[in-house]
């Protein structure tokens, strides 16, 4: 009965991981650090500053994890699925999906369907944070 229920555990940990990662973008073959970190200092833009700790600035939020590390702690994969819908691993998450359109509700007209970071600018965000692990 044991061996059962572990070979069913271990069939079903392909979805369990599908969830926690994002593949690549095409724009990952541009992606540039510099931008990346441009992108997470706009506070009109990203405002990931406001509530996080970033890699190489004594200035940050504090609701949010440090990002001081995360390409140490988290692949790629796994960084650009946080960033891009966090909803989906905390539906509770205060954190916006900035690579989503799904499930918003009261968006203001000139916005709907548009995300709020661009497949570079989400691209550009990971390269920064894995070049710039602490």
């Amino acid at each position: 009965m044991k061996q059962v229920w572990l070979l069913a555990v271990l069939a079903l940990s392909p979805l369990v991981w599908a969830a926690d990662t994002m593949p690549a973008t095409p724009s990952a073959a541009t992606a540039d650090p510099a931008r990346g970190r441009k992108l997470l200092l706009a506070r009109q833009d990203t405002g990931c500053i406001l509530c996080h700790q970033l890699p190489g600035f004594k200035e940050g939020g504090e609701m949010g994890p440090s990002l001081t590390g995360v390409g140490e702690r988290l692949s790629s994969e796994q960084i650009r699925q946080r960033i891009a819908d966090p909803r989906l691993l905390n539906p509770q998450t205060f954190m916006p999906a900035y690579f989503s359109t799904a499930g918003l509700h009261n968006v203001a007209k000139p916005l709907q369907g548009k995300t709020v970071l661009t497949e570079q600018g989400l691209e550009d965000i990971i390269a920064y944070l894995v070049k710039n692990p602490s």
